[in-house]
């Protein structure tokens, strides 16, 4: 049997951390920490070397060495800190939101095509009632209707997993749009981060979603209850991007998702390989 083909689409993004001020705080402390013992150990040494009443074993100075392994770690952090983002990166976050709305999508698309896949008997029904064109041609519908009465039924738990699923995909999928349209859009961009800054928080302690109602994708700060929002409708830096149903048939139409499905390629081609459209 031919399965319906689910399109991926992947994103590459880097885990959200303050990795980069983390490594400079702790390799400047290693080589601050050996700095100060040499310091104690050269102050001790002006003390009591004038005086020839204390010795140390010798072995003390290694203790204040920097290792090679210290200078490199630190000097790659003071490199590092130099693309390092205070309050974030709200792009990488807008980013991997949309992946997790993708993935959620993609779950939802392979519900609903094992739904699909197993209420295609009605596709046949369809098909051979739709072509009956004399009583005899109907009668021999009804004959293998009859015949086949169970494996044709579908029952309301099929019915209910194809409607969550339609509806969980347009959810995500709009939710995945929304995200990375905004993250695309420089000035959406630059606006978003001028409210982190003034709201003093990163991009990633925010709470960003997108409300279809509202038509925007709006951001919440964990310092105060103010939401700054980016609207999708045309309203502000240039972001339109609702379309008519007919638009959305359309592309729907055109993915090869529809041109794999029973419903392009008919019940016979799609489950036996038979009456196909080379």
């Amino acid at each position: 049997m031919k399965k319906i083909l689910i399109p991926l689409l992947l994103l590459s993004s880097a885990a959200l951390s303050n990795s980069q001020y983390d490594a400079l705080v702790e390799s400047s402390a290693a080589i601050a920490a050996q700095i100060t013992q040499g310091v104690l150990l050269v102050g001790a040494a002006t003390e009591y070397a004038h005086q020839g009443e204390a010795l140390s074993t010798g072995n003390l100075a290694g203790s204040a060495h920097i290792t090679t392994e210290q200078l490199q770690a630190y000097n790659d952090a003071l490199y590092g800190i130099t693309s390092y983002m205070p309050h974030g990166d709200l792009q990488e976050v807008l980013q991997s939101k949309a992946m997790d709305e993708l993935e959620l999508m993609d779950q939802a698309i392979e519900s609903f095509t094992s739904v699909v896949v197993d209420m295609s008997a009605a596709l046949q029904v369809q098909e051979i009632s739709a072509a009956a064109e004399s009583p005899q041609e109907e009668a021999d519908v009804q004959s293998f209707v009859t015949n086949n009465v169970e494996m044709l039924t579908i029952d309301q738990e099929e019915i209910d997993t194809y409607n969550q699923a339609v509806t969980d995909t347009e959810v995500h999928a709009n939710n995945a749009s929304a995200y990375l349209s905004v993250s695309a859009n420089e000035e959406a961009v630059s606006f978003l981060e001028q409210s982190i800054e003034t709201a003093n928080t990163t991009a990633e302690q925010t709470t960003i979603f997108y409300d279809a109602n509202q038509q925007w994708v709006a951001m919440g700060y964990n310092t105060t209850r103010n939401l700054t929002a980016v609207y999708l409708n045309g309203q502000n830096f240039g972001l339109d991007l609702y379309v008519t149903e007919a638009d959305i048939l359309a592309a729907g139409a055109n993915s090869e998702y529809f041109q794999t499905s029973p419903v392009a390629q008919g019940y016979k081609c799609f489950m036996n390989q038979m009456d196909c459209d080379i």
